[in-house]
């Protein structure tokens, strides 16, 4: 046998059906050759390398959070969505135009150059879907096994869409990673939210803003993407934070609840309390009026969290003691509950903590002097 001098001779060595094949269109973008192509997830994990020269090393949340996302689509089946993943060829395969193929030998790779989180996160949940397999064989759980396969072939079979630079070099590769990542801006606040309809009190707060008669007084923006417009008392933000104060007593970021599996009934019922809610501050309370102190962000999440105290005493959320807790607003004076310039002074968590303690020092000594069970609360 002749001795081999050169990896191209290697290559040129190898058996055109040992090819692995890249079907796709060639194009030009910004004046480089790309293909674009949509590929399964088992043959991305054969044709593709990371090299750390160009990429970040991996970032534990961002992986966790990315297999939370695909767990979506694998457990419950939900519909989800990825960008495009993006990949430099640095010169590997030839390009059949005849038949729209790359063909590579096998010992040729495309190197990430954006997405290797997202490939990190299938990789990951088919190492754990795989290990799951082989307990399941050892313990001959065959029904287990079967479930698993299901999975596994979905997974495999998931497709991606790339964009592949055919022969950009290291330098370009590293510019394009920095401008992709550097760039853009994610998206926060009210659009971020706006779009978020999977989580449990998103779906509720549309639920209410949509189709509860109490929300025609008490307008909620569902439309601006940064914040509220001027004609609405709260955003669609506000909302969701008011709902997880009132049935969880926590701030939005430690919401317990605000999670992907949910049944319709569940929805309903805090449809239903949360109208109940308000209809009550529209009973006791000033008409809705945005210059008035006590309809405010920071007055209406305090409210919230010190109702839930109230209405949760039993254990479970009670409408009854909701109710009646209710009625000490009229003789709640918001305004003192903030002194000098403390209202724009204090950060915002420190002003909702500060209300919440005021409303409950009030309700403590007072309620049982104002509030009259003989009271209308209608």
């Amino acid at each position: 046998m002749d001795s081999i001098s050169s990896l191209s001779e290697l290559l040129a060595e190898q058996k055109p059906s040992s090819y692995v094949e890249v079907g796709g269109i060639l194009g030009q973008t910004f004046g480089q050759t790309t293909l674009t192509a949509t590929l399964s997830v088992s043959k991305l994990f054969s044709i593709y390398e990371v090299d750390m020269e160009v990429q970040r090393a991996i970032i534990p949340r961002n992986l966790s959070k990315l297999m939370d996302y695909i767990n979506l689509y694998l457990e419950d089946r939900q519909p989800i969505y990825f960008p495009g993943i993006i990949f430099s060829a640095r010169g590997a395969g030839y390009y059949d135009s005849a038949s729209q193929v790359l063909r590579m030998q096998p010992i040729e790779k495309l190197y990430v150059v954006d997405g290797q989180h997202r490939l990190a996160a299938f990789k990951r949940i088919m190492e754990m879907l795989q290990s799951q397999m082989a307990r399941a064989k050892d313990r001959r759980e065959y029904e287990r096994m079967d479930e698993i396969t299901e999975k596994l072939s979905r997974l495999y079979a998931f497709p991606i869409s790339t964009m592949i630079y055919m022969d950009i070099n290291a330098q370009q590769e590293r510019q394009l990673f920095s401008d992709i990542n550097k760039l853009p801006r994610k998206i926060g606040g009210n659009l971020a939210v706006l779009r978020d309809q999977r989580r449990f009190y998103h779906v509720v707060a549309s639920e209410l803003a949509e189709k509860s008669h109490v929300m025609r007084s008490l307008t909620v923006d569902r439309f601006s993407e940064r914040g509220k417009s001027a004609e609405y008392l709260f955003s669609y933000h506000l909302l969701i934070e008011i709902l997880v104060a009132l049935f969880e007593g926590r701030m939005k970021a430690g919401a317990r609840n605000n999670g992907y599996q949910f049944d319709d009934q569940s929805v309903h019922e805090h449809v239903a309390l949360a109208a109940q809610y308000f209809n009550g501050l529209l009973h006791h309370l000033p008409e809705p009026n945005k210059g008035d102190v006590v309809w405010s962000e920071n007055i209406q999440i305090a409210l919230a969290l010190f109702f839930h105290e109230e209405a949760t005493k039993t254990g479970k959320f009670n409408r009854y003691a909701l109710e009646h807790a209710l009625r000490i607003l009229p003789h709640l004076d918001c305004n003192a509950i903030f002194a000098g310039d403390e209202q724009t002074r204090l950060p915002r968590r420190s002003r909702i903590t500060k209300a919440y303690q005021f409303v409950k020092g009030f309700y403590q000594e007072q309620n049982v002097f104002l509030i009259r069970d003989k009271e209308d609360v209608g």
